[in-house]
């Protein structure tokens, strides 16, 4: 009798303990698919934002040249045209009664001297990572308002703005797109910029006085769909408000944390 009641004993405790390996097992199994899940989201994600962040280099690399362009011809060409007027002038004058336009030309070529090194950092691969995100964002600033088309009102409250370098270019990019937007479709004459910074988040706002625009109506061409992308893919919010005949705000907040986390 007592070998009978120690064989069963046995035998369920050998069942027990198979019981719980098939468990530990099971559990494992399913952890280890959860964590094979996640890995390749993860590498989807990465594989997303470098994409993403090689498109960004490639759109500020065109635009970028398309100003080089413009500068070369309009500005610094008019220049040096006048350097080249000034200098056919004294070839004629050598008295030092001409001393004063001797110094004009000194000057002239000095501001010729001072745009080439201003747009030779242009073409720097990757200006933000040398500039940073403000200084990067006033060059832009500076560029729209020598067109002469409106005002830019830019204030920050630190200038050495602490995010990687990669998701300052792509913050970049979205404030340079609702920029051009601004110039192309809202007529507005004014605009202000203001980026807040804590330990925490980065504040983005863009107000302008346009005529604004519906929404739900907003075209396909106005980008915001793509702005509203990459900004998800850095974990930001993204928020435009509009009203007809009254202006546009665009509210970006990056989440530092999250953000840092998630990509560096």
């Amino acid at each position: 009798m007592e070998n009978i009641e120690e064989n069963n004993l046995v035998i369920v405790s050998t069942a027990t303990l198979l019981l719980v390996i098939f468990i530990m097992l099971f559990l494992y199994l399913i952890f280890l698919k959860k964590k094979t899940t996640l890995m390749l989201e993860q590498k989807e994600k990465d594989i997303w934002f470098e994409k993403e962040l090689a498109n960004t280099q490639v759109e500020i690399k065109e635009q970028t040249l398309n100003y080089i362009g413009q500068e070369l011809h309009d500005d610094l060409g008019q220049k040096l045209s006048v350097v080249r007027l000034k200098h056919n002038q004294l070839l004629n004058k050598i008295e030092d009664a001409h001393h004063t336009e001797l110094i004009e030309l000194n000057e002239l070529l000095g501001e010729c001297i001072q745009d080439i090194r201003n747009l030779s950092k242009n073409l720097i691969t990757e200006q933000i990572v040398h500039f940073g995100l403000i200084e990067s964002i006033e060059h832009q600033v500076l560029r729209i308002e020598k067109l002469r088309l409106l005002h830019i009102d830019f204030s920050f409250n630190n200038h050495d703005v602490d995010i990687p370098a990669k998701h300052s270019l792509i913050l970049f990019r979205i404030i340079q797109e609702s920029l051009n937007n601004i110039l192309k479709h809202s007529k507005a004459k004014e605009v202000k910029i203001t980026i807040t910074e804590d330990p925490n988040t980065l504040n983005i706002e863009i107000n302008d006085n346009g005529k604004g625009f519906q929404i739900d109506h907003a075209q396909d061409g106005s980008g915001l769909k793509n702005m509203e992308l990459r900004a998800k893919l850095l974990g930001a919010s993204f928020k435009v408000i509009s009203i007809p005949h009254t202006g546009t705000t665009t509210k970006i907040v990056y989440k530092k944390n999250i953000s840092w986390n998630t990509y560096q």
